[in-house]
């Protein structure tokens, strides 16, 4: 089933519906546990330590399944693989509900990351299946628009679980949406088309990409500690074994990189490597500027960032006709060039030694529309620059490359922020500041590379 037409069939419509529950389910579940991760340390009298492994288990799980991506819709087809990671997921969820111990809980976390790993990148490859090129930005921009609820409403969940309910609940609430979404993924999502070519398993690539991705994400993630230098160079040798591997053998290897001779691809990917740095480092610097440098209390800060999500779900229905209208180059350009000055008041403001609230959140509304107008053009030219037997080790490419730009931007400015010693003075803040307006120029660089438009096929 393939929709090509500019009109978005109905058919289309209830795909799109079906789709979104995943990563809706996942980046809900995501949020919550790290709004709650104090109060379930508490409950099960564990360690700090050993609670941060109920996020770090399912991020190191994740990096763990990701490149498997590509070759597993080869053998099972995106829907069996979409039905098998909701059923396991919703499954995790009642064992991390159960859980009695910190282990217990962790172990399931770790089965919640094999499975909910997958929810994103599948989403997108079949909602690029069906979309056809002239509705790729449309659809990508209709089908992430629920997606951007989740950190709104996990604080709100979350909240309303731990103060009515015990902290199972947590958990448990994503077995309704998770029943409900595989009944309906079962009866609207199309059938898998049969697969002329199976590539064999490359077993040595994935022995040297997934424990590299795993040193390199745990490795950062100890950076901002002063510790875990040891595991980030270990991680670059095997994803350096691994990138030789990968060009020896071709089409053979678990990411084919060939795929980065596609000029259009290399640079979309890039600039989404870039530009999810600078959505994880705002989210990282910005609330510690208000909390510390501003003196605001935790609940004042949550009503503040609001202007943030409120921007990106208003900008992402309309990307489609944007897209269509301008191109994704100028698009992807207007949205980083909107992020910049959305940033430049905070620089202003550190600068000052002072805060103004409005100001904030017109910047913070500025940024969440700058945001949403670099990403979804940005994916949607590197759907449309491969064929459609691609896309399944496309979409591992772009998530991996994706995913560790998060990281990677947030622990240098995590680094820069414990070497400049902030402070409660705002003006401590500059230098971080600076930082962040540095990385949204580097998205700035690759995206004015990116085509003019889509080419439509």
């Amino acid at each position: 089933m393939k929709f090509d037409s500019h009109k978005l069939d109905p058919g289309l419509w209830k795909i799109i519906g079906v789709v979104f529950l995943g990563p809706l389910m996942a980046q809900l579940d995501s949020t919550i546990v790290n709004v709650s991760l104090f109060s379930i340390q508490d409950a099960l009298h564990a360690s700090i330590s050993s609670a941060q492994w109920v996020i770090s288990g399912y991020l190191l799980a994740l990096a763990l399944m990701l490149p498997l991506n590509g070759w597993i819709v080869d053998r099972l087809g995106a829907k069996r693989l979409y039905l098998l990671c909701f059923s396991t997921f919703t499954f995790a969820s009642v064992l991390c509900g159960e859980a009695s111990t910190m282990d217990q809980l962790v172990c399931a976390r770790l089965l919640q990351g094999l499975s909910g790993g997958l929810l994103a990148p599948l989403s997108q490859m079949m909602l690029a299946r069906v979309a056809g090129t002239h509705n790729m930005a449309r659809v990508i921009g209709y089908a992430a628009t629920p997606v951007l609820l989740a950190p709104t409403l996990g604080p709100i969940v979350a909240g309303v679980i731990l103060k009515y309910l015990s902290w199972p609940w947590l958990f448990y609430v994503n077995v309704p949406i998770g029943l409900v979404a595989i009944i309906l993924a079962f009866f609207i999502l199309p059938h898998d088309e049969q697969i002329g070519v199976r590539r064999s398993f490359d077993l040595l690539g994935f022995l040297l990409i997934s424990p590299g991705l795993m040193c390199m994400l745990y490795g950062f993630e100890q950076l901002s500690h002063g510790e875990g230098i040891e595991f980030c160079l270990g991680g670059v040798v095997l994803l350096s074994a691994f990138g030789w591997h990968a060009w020896c053998a071709k089409a053979q290897a678990l990411i084919n990189l060939e795929l980065f001779k596609n000029r259009v691809f290399t640079v979309a990917t890039i600039t989404q490597f870039f530009a999810n740095g600078v959505v994880y480092a705002g989210q990282f610097l910005i609330p510690i500027y208000l909390t510390l440098g501003c003196g605001l209390n935790a609940e004042k800060i949550g009503w503040i960032l609001a202007p943030m999500g409120l921007g990106m779900i208003i900008v992402y229905p309309m990307m489609g006709f944007l897209t269509d209208t301008f191109g994704c180059r100028a698009v992807a350009v207007s949205g980083i060039l909107l992020n910049v000055f959305g940033t430049l008041p905070f620089l202003w403001m550190s600068c000052r030694g002072e805060v103004s609230l409005y100001l904030v959140g017109i910047s913070l509304f500025a940024r969440g529309v700058g945001q949403g107008a670099t990403g979804v053009p940005t994916v949607a030219a590197a759907y449309a620059s491969v064929s459609t037997a691609e896309l399944g080790i496309a979409t591992t490419a772009i998530n991996i490359v994706q995913r560790l730009g998060g990281p990677v931007a947030t622990t240098a400015l995590a680094i820069l922020i414990a070497n400049s010693h902030v402070s409660s003075e705002p003006k401590s803040f500059f230098y971080p500041f600076i930082a962040l307006i540095a990385i949204q120029l580097f998205v700035l660089i690759s995206a004015s590379w990116l085509p003019l438009r889509i080419q439509h096929g």
